[in-house]
């Protein structure tokens, strides 16, 4: 799906809105998180940020020593984090990484309110492409507003920029798991002033020796 010309009109105003990158604490500590992991893990190999806006959350993967692209399909987004991380690699590419013309395997992968914006149906497919990028051991963190009931899975929501959908956390982890990459961890922030809906950061790590599968149909 298309989403690059909303966030094109919308770039200056969102880097004036989340100027670090963030819009709580638990999403900075998400984050964090995910790079303490992979850098525990021992793993070597490129880390990529989906949907990297405007690159200030890929800017603190590279600061926690990681080695990082960030990947957004907005050329306005990618713009305004080039300007801003000159010493860091953006490409242009959609979050099933085409566009990403890179052949080492990932060690660790973030996607943060990216996946909200591909078609449900779709997102199997994207989530097996990274399967097949990443490294038995790879940490990832994929991070999504949540359907609160679980009957459920999947439900469209108004989004200021683009078509989107929220999943409910069990949901989104059932599609990944049917991928090898299986859920360790979830963080939960509840509506509040700030945000209309529930947000869950969900930890998984890429299992050794496990063939992507059909997975479960998300709606």
């Amino acid at each position: 799906m298309t989403t690059q010309p909303g966030y094109d009109a919308l770039a200056e105003a969102y880097e004036e809105a989340f100027p670090d990158g963030y819009a709580s604490s638990l999403e900075r500590r998400a984050v964090a998180l995910l790079a303490d992991e992979i850098s525990a893990s021992g793993l070597a190999g490129p880390v990529v940020d989906v949907g990297c806006g405007t690159g200030h959350v890929t800017a603190d993967l590279a600061a926690a020593g990681l080695d990082v692209v960030g990947v957004d399909p907005s050329s306005g987004m990618l713009e305004i984090a080039r300007r801003s991380h000159p010493d860091i690699r953006f490409v242009a590419a959609d979050a099933a990484l085409d566009g990403l013309d890179d052949d080492r395997t990932l060690v660790g992968l973030l996607a943060r309110f990216s996946l909200i914006h591909v078609p449900p149906d779709d997102v199997p497919e994207v989530v097996l492409g990274w399967a097949r990028r990443l490294q038995p051991g790879a940490r990832v963190v994929v991070a999504f507003q949540c359907a609160d009931d679980p009957g459920d899975r999947v439900i469209e929501f108004d989004h200021r920029v683009a078509r989107a959908w929220r999943w409910h956390a069990d949901a989104m982890a059932d599609v990944l798991a049917a991928a090898g990459i299986v859920e360790r961890w979830r963080l939960v922030a509840q509506p509040d002033d700030v945000h209309r809906f529930a947000e869950c950061h969900l930890g998984l790590q890429v299992q050794a020796a496990v063939q992507p599968r059909r997975g479960p149909h998300p709606s």
